[in-house]
C-alpha cells in the first residue's frame, strides 16, 4: 500500500557545498555524506517520494565564530533557495540560523522567510546545552510567530551526553539513543516555558516521533496535575506554564499540549514506537520522514515497510501520514500538486 501520488519526506537532509567545506574546515569528525540535488532526487525516486523538505543536521551553521556563522548561514540559505527554484515541485527547504547568535538569527530568519521565500526554519533542540524556549529565545520566537513559521526541531549533541563524564561506551554513538532525549527536553521546555500559548502561530515539528515524549507522556501529565499543581511542589518547581494555568492543570490539559506538536516518523516507524505516537498525536500531525542521507537507503525501505505493514493504520490514515498532512504544512507542494493535476 503506497500513497497514490507519492510520499512527502519532511526530514531530508542537505549537505550543500558551503556547508561541507565549513564542516571539513574545522577538522570535525562529523559525517559529510555524499550529497547533491541530483542524488537527493534519485533517492526520492527510488522510494516513491514525490518531494522532500531539505534541512541541515548537526552541528548547524554556527561552528564557533558568530560573524562567520552569519555568513555561512546566509550562503547555505541562498544555496537552498537555488535548489528549490530549480526543483520547486520536488524540494522545499528550511532556513538555517546562526544560533546561538540570536540577533543574527532574527535577521537571517526575516531574510530567508521574506526575501528567499524558504518554507520554514530548521532548529537544533539545544545549543550549548540550552534548550529551545529559554528566555533568550523570546526575540527570535516573536519573529517566527509573526511569520507563522514551520519550525523543525532536530536533536543536537547535548553536553550531558559527554561519553567521558556519563560513562556511556564509545561504541554507542549519541545518534543511537541520546539524540531522542535532546528532542524530548526541547519539547518539554517548549511546553513548560509556555511557548505554545505565548507564540501560538509557530508550527513545531519534532524529529524522530518526538524522541521519548510519546512514551512518557502520561507520566508527565500525571506528575504535573497531581504533584506540581499542589504544595509544596507548586512553589518548589515553578514554571511559566504552571503559573498560567495555576489551579487548572489537569492530565487532559497536558495531553492536549502534546497534540499541538507535529511528529515525523524517521527511525520511529515500527509498531513499537508508532503504537505510542498514535495514542498521543493529533492524527493530522503525523508526517513521514527518512533522515537521509545520514540514514542509508535500506533503512528508508525498512521505515516504509513498517508503516505499510502496521495493522493499526488504515489506508486513509497511512496516506495522511505519508503525504496529505505534509501538504497542509508546506503549501509549495500543494500548489505543485494542483498545477500538475489534469484540468
Amino acid at each position: 500500500m503506497t500513497s497514490p501520488k507519492g510520499r512527502i519526506d519532511v526530514h531530508l537532509h542537505s549537505m550543500s557545498p558551503a556547508y561541507r567545506k565549513a564542516i571539513r574546515g574545522i577538522g570535525s569528525n562529523i559525517r559529510t555524506p555524499d550529497w547533491s540535488p541530483e542524488l537527493a532526487l534519485e533517492f526520492l525516486d527510488r522510494h516513491n517520494l514525490s518531494a522532500g523538505v531539505l534541512s541541515l543536521s548537526v552541528p548547524g551553521s554556527h561552528l564557533g565564530d558568530a560573524a562567520e556563522a552569519r555568513l555561512l548561514a546566509r550562503r547555505i540559505n541562498e544555496e537552498s533557495a537555488e535548489y528549490v527554484t530549480l526543483h520547486s515541485d520536488r524540494f522545499a527547504a528550511l532556513t538555517t540560523l546562526p544560533l546561538p547568535d540570536f540577533e543574527g538569527a532574527c535577521t537571517e530568519a526575516r531574510h530567508a522567510l521574506d526575501d528567499l521565500k524558504l518554507d520554514g526554519v530548521g532548529l537544533l533542540a539545544s545549543y550549548g546545552g540550552r534548550s529551545i524556549g529559554n528566555p533568550e529565545w523570546d526575540p527570535l520566537l516573536e519573529v517566527l510567530n509573526e511569520h507563522g513559521a514551520v519550525c523543525f526541531i532536530h536533536p543536537n549533541n547535548h553536553p550531558s551526553t559527554d561519553i567521558v563524564r556519563q560513562g556511556v561506551t564509545e561504541g554507542l554513538g549519541n545518534f543511537v539513543a541520546e539524540f531522542v532525549f535532546d528532542t524530548t527536553r526541547a519539547a518539554l521546555n517548549i511546553i513548560f516555558c509556555d511557548v505554545l500559548d505565548r507564540f501560538p502561530n509557530i508550527r513545531w515539528v519534532l524529529a524522530h516521533a518526538g524522541g521519548t515524549l510519546p512514551y512518557f507522556s502520561w507520566r508527565v501529565a500525571e506528575i504535573a496535575s497531581r504533584q506540581m499543581n499542589v504544595a509544596p511542589w507548586d512553589t518548589q518547581y515553578p514554571s511559566p506554564f504552571m503559573t498560567r494555568y495555576e489551579g487548572k492543570v489537569t492530565q487532559e490539559l497536558i495531553l492536549d499540549m502534546y497534540k499541538r506538536f507535529w511528529y515525523e516518523t524517521a527511525l520511529s516507524a515500527g509498531p513499537q514506537a508508532m503504537g505510542s505516537l498514535l495514542n498521543v498525536a493529533d492524527p493530522t500531525h503525523i508526517l513521514f520522514g527518512s533522515d537521509w542521507p545520514y540514514c542509508p537507503d535500506d533503512m528508508t525501505g525498512d521505515m516504509i515497510a513498517a508503516l505499510n505493514g502496521n495493522s493499526e493504520l488504515g489506508a486513509k490514515q497511512l496516506q495522511a501520514i505519508e503525504r496529505d498532512n505534509a501538504l497542509l504544512l508546506f503549501p509549495r507542494f500543494m500548489a505543485a500538486a494542483t498545477a500538475s493535476s489534469p484540468a
